[in-house]
Order: C-alpha cells, then structure tokens, then sequence
C-alpha cells in the first residue's frame, strides 16, 4: 500500500472579511443562559436518571427572565447527595419553562400542494406513488417558523432567530440545522417547494451575515462550530431549477464570508510534501474545549477517565470537532477503535470536507461568471485547480483505489505549529469515494472506471445500501448503518459520469434503498433518520441518543431517487 510522508505546518490566517475571525476562532464561552441549563440538566440526570434527552433542557424556554429563574433553581430543597426530589424539579420545571420546542410555531408551507402538477412522473408503480405522496406530505409536519417572542425576546431562548420558515430533521432535532438542509432541499425541489427551498437558504445567509459562519444549526449552543458547508451546493441546485439570478447576486458575498472562515487559522492546513510541493487543505476544528451543552452530562462522563484538566479540554475539543464534521461519531476519528477518548478529530485531513470545499470554489466561480464577475469567477477557479492538485497529492491511493483521510502525528509547538508526518488511514469509509461527486473527479471517465471496482470490492455495498463504515463499533456512523446524504452523494457522482457500470451501480444502490424506507415506512408509519443496511427494512440504532424519526434528509433523498429512477410498475417493492 502507498504511504505519504508529508510534513505539515499549520499557518494561522488573519480573515480579511466582515466577520469576526480574530474572536471565532478562539474559544468561546457558553452564555449565562446556557451554563445555568447545564446545571439544570445535571440536576435532571441527577433527579430523573440517565434515560433524559439532555438536549431538552438547553432547548427549553424560559417563562421568566434568568435571574429570577436562577434564583429560584438555588432555593429548591436538596438532599445531602444534592439530588432534588422529583416532584419539586418537576414542579420547578413546569413553572418556569416552555417545553422544548414550543418557541417555533407548525405551519403549512405556503406553496405545498397535496400533489404537485408533473410530480415523480417516472414512479408508474400505485403503491410506491402513494408511499412517495405520504413523504411528500411530511413537509408540513416538520414545517416551523419562530414565534415573535424569539426575537423580541432573545435572552429567554437558545433558538437563534431566523426572518423564514424552514424545515427541521425531525423528532429531538427541532431546529434548522445546516448540513441536513442540502437534502431537504432536494426534496422539496422534487416537491415543487421553491419557496420554501429559497427560505431555508434566505435564513443560512442570515446567519452567516451576523456570525461570519453558518452555525451547526439554529442554536445559540451550536455557535461554536459549523457542519460540512453545502450551503453553495443548495443555492447551485435552487438557481438549476428557477434561474433566480437575484439569489445569487444576494448569496455571493455570503459565501465568499463563509470561504474565509474554513480558509482562516485553525481550519487550514499547509502541507509541504516528499517533493517540495506546498498543497494547502482543510479539517474540521471546532472553537470549543468545554463539554458540548446539548451533552453537557455525557461529555462529562465521557471524559471521566482522563485525570488532567489539559487532556479533558483536549478530548472536548476533538467531540465538539467530531460534530462538526456531522459524523458523530465514529471510529473515523478514533486513534484507538475501542476506546472513546482517542476521539482525535483535528488530526484527521478529512477526504470529504476537501471535496465539498472544492465543490464550494467551482459553485463561486459559476455564480460569480453568472453575475458579471469574472476576476472572481477566475481567482475560485484557481483555488479549485490547486485544491483539485492537493486532494490527488495527499488523498489518493493507488493501490486501493480510493481518496483517503490523512492523519496528523503529534505535534511541536513552536512559532507555527509543525506537523512532522502525514499517513493515510488505510480503513475503508463511505466518505473514501466522496470526491466523486465533484465534477473535476467523475467527468474523468478512467478514474471512475477504477473508482467502480472499487467500490464494488470494498464490502460497503450492502443488501440495503451504502454502509457508512466496515467497523463495528457501536457508534452510529460506522456499520452496520447507512445514511441517506451518503447514498445520494456516491450515487449521484456515479450517474454524472455517464459511464454504464458507474449509472447500473448507482441504480442498484438506489433502488436497495428506496426498498429498504419504503419497507421501514410500511412496518413503522415513520420515517427514519438512518438505516441497518445488512438488513432491508430495519432502521439503524448505536450513538448516544435514540434512533430518531421525521425525517429531513432521508425524506429529500427518498424523492430524489425516485425523481431519478423513477419505478416501474412491475418492479417489486418488497425485502
């Protein structure tokens, strides 16, 4: 197997933009607000046992302002362990809190029709097509605007205000989040739903003009990092379906604000290579090394085995790290597969977030030839040559055939921080064939050909899907779960290469997982945030909290495909 041995110096960047970069990347503290809900929460485990959602107490609304609440939580009677009586948190929470959630309001979205004019033409099969109206119908169950209150009266609420209503995944996550909305856009695409598509990316440009970067979602807990940045790919897929010109002339400036976040200090890395060569790439590194708030509880308890106060904010970081990335968790990040703190996030060079920056620079590039500014437009597509360079040098292996994570040693701290070697991960991961999404990879019709192989020898192609991961280890990103963002990423770049075992493998990985939604819908009535792909029909477990239901990204992707492949009426639907 190949092995690169590159030396790695990570140059801080000062961000000539807008947004506040001097602050965003250093570490930030929680508010007042979220520091007494992380006590309330541990008071919650404490009183109610480990079976609470910890994210519904930093979700909870005040009635009253803090002070008064605070004051009032101290006064509650204790036992001499601390504990509260259940009766009296109980009481105490039923009187100074909204539940979780009651900040956003349901509504109907302005332009859902029950059946759109010209929808899934290609679905001929009547129960399928029933199945695909039922899922298009979920739109307006997870349809939410803010309520006034929000706004007028922020410093009761974690929700961050945004001026449109949105689509939320479902269940605990009960706020707009930012990768999961590419998906949902794709399937409100299918669904005819421009505007409430053009919304969700109205209120991401909110967010990213007042805090410089498009949180991990709508939260004030979530401010402390960002999720993979597919907010160009969603603006791309808008403008391809309404030529909404003016979006783009509002977006552009956003983006290019967004650039400068992933290419400012720690998120960039410099890499010079065995031959001299400088590539520049990126990670993920969250501004936090503090227990995340919406697991305040957990990451505590997750870094009670470390005994130095140094090796706990480490291993805060590399979680809050993990999240950015939207694979929490998984043994992707883990220097030791068994063992939890390992988690080692930062000194990953990650595969796809290299391909959906390069993806980011060729979506500038375009919109900015498309509103008159070609030095831009000139300038995003060199970033995308060099970037394009980079993920070859660093990332590709010959042997196996696919784009692999690179891994950081342990550093020195000196005048930069200096990374004396680079190796790659040799495991295999969904995440290994992402780069074939992007057009500079899968318009190269050989390398997609070898890319085929193997993918189709890589053991992640199983009888219900794409496995995230060959790992067994119990996190929900790693097998025997697939995810639906990672199915429409693999088979979409597969199908734009045009070559005929590239479009028959892509058809295949489709149908198994229309299959494998439409049997769990059947069995359940719900649809479900991931997928046991080992076994059609069962939906996916492991990770740190309750397999969830609603759902966003798997509803997009579920009427993307059908949009696609359409069905026949003769095909079974069936395990």
């Amino acid at each position: 197997m190949l092995v690169q041995l590159l030396t790695i110096i990570i140059i801080v960047v000062t961000a000539t933009g807008t947004g506040s970069y001097s602050v965003l990347h250093m570490d930030l503290d929680s508010t007042p607000l979220v520091s007494f809900l992380e006590r309330l929460q541990e008071a919650a485990f404490n009183t109610f046992g480990l079976g609470v959602d910890p994210k519904t107490y930093v979700d909870m609304p005040l009635k009253l302002d803090l002070c008064v609440t605070e004051e009032a939580f101290d006064k509650l009677g204790r036992s001499g362990d601390g504990k509260v009586s259940v009766e009296e948190l109980t009481c105490f929470i039923e009187e100074y809190f909204e539940r979780a959630g009651d900040d956003m309001e349901p509504l109907e979205a302005e332009d859902f029709v029950e059946e759109p004019e010209g929808f899934l033409a290609k679905v001929e099969h009547p129960e399928v097509r029933e199945w695909a109206l039922k899922v298009h119908s979920l739109w307006n169950n997870l349809s939410r605007k803010m309520c006034n209150g929000v706004k007028r009266e922020p410093h009761l609420h974690t929700l961050l205000p945004v001026p449109s209503p949105f689509i939320i995944p479902g269940s605990r996550f009960r706020e707009l989040y930012y990768w999961d909305s590419y998906w949902v856009i794709r399937g409100l695409l299918v669904s005819k739903m421009y505007k409430t598509a053009t919304g969700i990316v109205i209120n991401l440009i909110s967010l990213i003009e007042e805090y410089g970067f498009m949180p991990n979602g709508a939260r004030v807990y979530y401010t402390n990092r960002s999720q993979p940045p597919l907010l160009s790919a969603m603006i791309y897929e808008i403008y391809s379906c309404t030529g909404d010109i003016d979006l783009v002339k509002r977006c552009l400036p956003a983006l290019q604000k967004e650039y400068e976040f992933w290419n400012s200090e720690k998120h960039k890395v410099t890499i010079l290579d065995a031959q001299g060569c400088t590539h520049t790439l990126n990670r993920y590194y969250a501004m936090w090394n503090k227990p995340r708030p919406e697991a305040f509880v957990k990451d505590k308890a997750f870094s009670s085995k470390l005994l130095d106060a140094t090796e706990k904010q480490h291993f805060y970081r590399e979680l809050a790290s993990a999240a950015e990335s939207g694979w929490d968790f998984s043994t992707r990040w883990m220097r030791d597969p068994s063992d939890f703190t390992t988690m080692a996030t930062t000194s990953v060079i990650p595969v796809d977030l290299n391909a959906f920056l390069l993806g980011m620079e060729l979506n500038i590039a375009f919109f900015a030839k498309v509103t008159g500014d070609n030095s831009t437009a000139e300038h995003f597509l060199e970033l995308s040559d060099a970037r394009k360079k980079a993920m070859n040098s660093v990332f590709w292996n010959e042997d196996m055939k696919q784009w692999l994570d690179s891994w950081l040693t342990n550093s020195t701290f000196e005048e930069a921080q200096v990374w004396e070697s680079l190796n790659q991960n040799q495991k295999v991961f969904a995440s290994n064939f992402i780069p074939l999404w992007m057009e500079p990879f899968y318009s190269d019709t050989s390398l997609v050909g070898r890319v085929v192989e193997s993918l189709k020898t890589s053991s992640l192609v199983c009888a219900a899907g794409v496995a995230t991961s060959l790992t067994n280890s119990g996190q929900q990103w790693d097998f025997p779960n697939g995810w639906a963002p990672l199915q429409q990423m693999l088979v979409e770049g597969l199908l734009k290469s045009g070559l005929k075992e590239a479009r028959s493998l892509a058809e295949e990985i489709a149908v198994r997982w229309i299959t494998t939604n439409y049997v769990a819908y059947k069995r359940t009535g719900v649809m479900h945030e991931k997928f046991d792909v080992e076994h059609c029909g069962k939906f996916g477990g492991g990770g740190l909290y309750a397999p969830q239901t609603g759902f966003g990204w798997s509803n997009g992707v579920v009427l993307a495909f059908l949009e696609e492949f359409g069905w026949p009426q003769d095909r079974n639907i069936d395990c």
